[in-house]
C-alpha cells in the first residue's frame, strides 16, 4: 500500500504546474509527500522537504522549479545509486514522481528495473525528445519565448536591411528551431535531423537581394551549426552585413503558457493515480486528451523527429 511518495524535478516551464498537481492529488487521497531538493543528488544526500497544499499555493504561474535541479554524476555510479536506495529506504518511501526529461527517466527506469521502486515518469523537457510523447512539458512555452524574441529581432532586420542568423537551442533535436521558424515566418532553418547546403542558402539571399529582399532571417539549432560560423559564411558567400543573435538559456525560463499549466496539471495528477492503481516504470503522456502509460524502457529511446513536410511548408511560404 503507497502511504508516502516523494517527487523529483528538473527545470522547465510547467514543472511547477505538475508539481502542484502532483502534491495535491496525492494529499486528497490521503499520502503524505515529500519535495526532493536538487534531483537525484538530494535523493542521495537524503535532502527531502515535506511538502502540502500549502507549499504549492501560487506556483502554477511559475517557471523552473520550486524544488531547484541539479544534474548527477554521482547517481551514475552504483554507490550513488545505493546512496539513493537508503534514502528511499529511510524515509519509507513508497513510491516516486520523477518529473523530467529523458536523464531524469532514464534514472526512474533504473530505480524501477534495477532496484524494484515503485516510479512513475512525466516528460518535461524542452526539446520535446522524449520517445512516443506527442507533448512534453515545457516545449510549448520555449517555443514561444523563442518566438517573442525573434518578433523583436525581425523588427530590427526590417528597419536596418540586414540579415540575421539566431541561434536556439536543440542539441540533439530541431523541434524549437522549426517551430519558431515556421511561426515566425523565417527564410530558412538549419536542423540536426537534416543536411544543409550554406551555397544554396547564400544562392537564395542573394536572389532575394536582386529582387529587393532587405532582411532575412536564418534559424540554427546549436547542434547542428553555430550562428557565428554561419553568419561569417554567409557575409564571406554575399557580401551582405550579417548580425547573429544566440537566444541560449531565456528558452529554459519564463512563464508556462497556458498550455504548459493545463498540460503539467494532467500529468502529474495522472502520475499520482497511475502509482496508486499499481503501475509502474512508465511515463504518463496525452494523446487525443486522453492518458496514455508509455514503459519508460520505450519512452527513454531516442526519438525520431520528422520536418520534411514543415521545412517544405516554410520555404513555399518564405
Amino acid at each position: 500500500m503507497i502511504k508516502r511518495l516523494g517527487v523529483i524535478t528538473r527545470d522547465c516551464a510547467g514543472v511547477n504546474a505538475a508539481l502542484r498537481a502532483v502534491v495535491r492529488t496525492a494529499v486528497s487521497h490521503g499520502l503524505e509527500i515529500y519535495g526532493i531538493i536538487r534531483g537525484y543528488d538530494g535523493l542521495i544526500d537524503g535532502n527531502l522537504r515535506h511538502l502540502d497544499r500549502r507549499s504549492v499555493s501560487g506556483i502554477i504561474n511559475v517557471g523552473g522549479t520550486i524544488l531547484k535541479s541539479a544534474r548527477s554524476e554521482r547517481f551514475l555510479t552504483e554507490e550513488g545509486q545505493l546512496q539513493a536506495l537508503k534514502t528511499i529506504e529511510e524515509n519509507k518511501l513508497d513510491g516516486l514522481i520523477v518529473i523530467g526529461g529523458n536523464g531524469s527517466l532514464s534514472g526512474a527506469h533504473l530505480l524501477a528495473s534495477k532496484y524494484g521502486i515503485k516510479v512513475i515518469g512525466v516528460p518535461a523537457t524542452i526539446d520535446n525528445d522524449v520517445n512516443m510523447v506527442e507533448h512534453c512539458l515545457g516545449a510549448d512555452t520555449a517555443v514561444n519565448v523563442a518566438l517573442d524574441a525573434l518578433d523583436k529581432i525581425r523588427d530590427t532586420a526590417t528597419s536596418l536591411e540586414r540579415i540575421f542568423v539566431v541561434e536556439v537551442m536543440g542539441r540533439d533535436y530541431g523541434y524549437i528551431a522549426m517551430k519558431v521558424a515556421l511561426a515566425g515566418g523565417c527564410e530558412d532553418v538549419i536542423l540536426p535531423e537534416q543536411d544543409f547546403d550554406l551555397n544554396e542558402i547564400c544562392q537564395e539571399i542573394q536572389a532575394g537581394n536582386a529582387q529587393g529582399k532587405v532582411s532575412w532571417i536564418v534559424i540554427v539549432a546549436e547542434g547542428k551549426a553555430k550562428a557565428q560560423d554561419v553568419a561569417t559564411a554567409i557575409t564571406l558567400l554575399t557580401g551582405l552585413e550579417t548580425r547573429i543573435v544566440v537566444l541560449g538559456h531565456i528558452q529554459r525560463g519564463g512563464r508556462p503558457t497556458a498550455f504548459d499549466r493545463i498540460l503539467g496539471s494532467k500529468l502529474g495528477s495522472a502520475a499520482v493515480e497511475a502509482l496508486l492503481s499499481g503501475e509502474t516504470d512508465k511515463c504518463v503522456a496525452l494523446k487525443d486528451e486522453k492518458i496514455e502509460l508509455i514503459p519508460l524502457e520505450i519512452a527513454i529511446q531516442p526519438k525520431k523527429l520528422i520536418f520534411e513536410h514543415e521545412y517544405r511548408l516554410l520555404k513555399l511560404l518564405s
